[in-house]
């Protein structure tokens, strides 16, 4: 299976599914920013890395068009979000309907949106996590794959509580991957996401421990 990764940072999540050696190619690795550290981090595995500056585009359907065409050269069946920071237009997604993935630093639908570690101290959470879901033109609600959670600590910052999620992510992105590749991943007519052939995997982790 191809999939096309795009960034828009160090790509530690890229980083996660190209240690995981998941049965797929990854066609190519794609920012919106030409000095992400992730499109190094693609070179040094051989894979094609490029840059699409969105502060060359004045309106954002027309740099999405411009992403589109990019990434439809290389014929993925999935495209990954990796931490891609930038908010998508509804023709970008609905191009991409179905085969379009996201991680989220929440457990959605709690704390869509940004500062989510610091929203979740805030607002006393026990338990906070991140999000692996089918993107949709509502932002952060598409159907949920699979989540991680993590224990909240009396003493955490959102810098220390950030730490703990992004390790969750690393752990629970490229198992979703997997099961989209794998043709496990059924999506109900109400959303909910059930796994093909269940044989007790969990869509749900607890991951208490601190990241190595």
């Amino acid at each position: 299976m191809k999939l096309v990764v795009l960034i828009s940072g160090r790509g530690s999540n890229l980083k996660a599914i190209l240690d995981a050696r998941l049965p797929v190619e990854i066609a190519a690795v794609i920012s919106n920013r030409p000095d992400a550290g992730g499109l190094d981090l693609a070179r040094a595995q051989g894979i094609p890395a490029l840059a699409l500056d969105h502060k060359q585009y004045t309106q954002r359907e027309d740099f999405d068009n411009a992403l589109i065409e990019v990434i439809d050269r290389y014929q993925p069946e999935l495209v990954v979000l990796a931490g891609y920071l930038r908010i998508l237009s509804d023709s970008f997604v609905m191009h991409y309907a179905g085969r379009l993935m996201n991680i989220h630093p929440s457990l959605l639908p709690s704390f869509p949106g940004l500062d989510t570690h610091a929203r979740a101290l805030a607002a006393g959470v026990k338990i906070h996590g991140c999000t692996v879901h089918f993107v949709t033109p509502t932002l952060d609600h598409g159907p949920i794959v699979l989540q991680a959670a993590v224990a909240v600590r009396a003493d955490d910052t959102p810098v220390t509580l950030a730490a703990r999620v992004l390790a969750a992510e690393h752990c629970i992105y490229p198992k979703a991957i997997a099961w989209f590749a794998e043709r496990r991943l059924l999506v109900q007519s109400d959303g909910r996401v059930n796994l093909r052939d269940d044989s007790g995997s969990e869509q749900t982790l607890f991951i208490s421990g601190s990241p190595s």
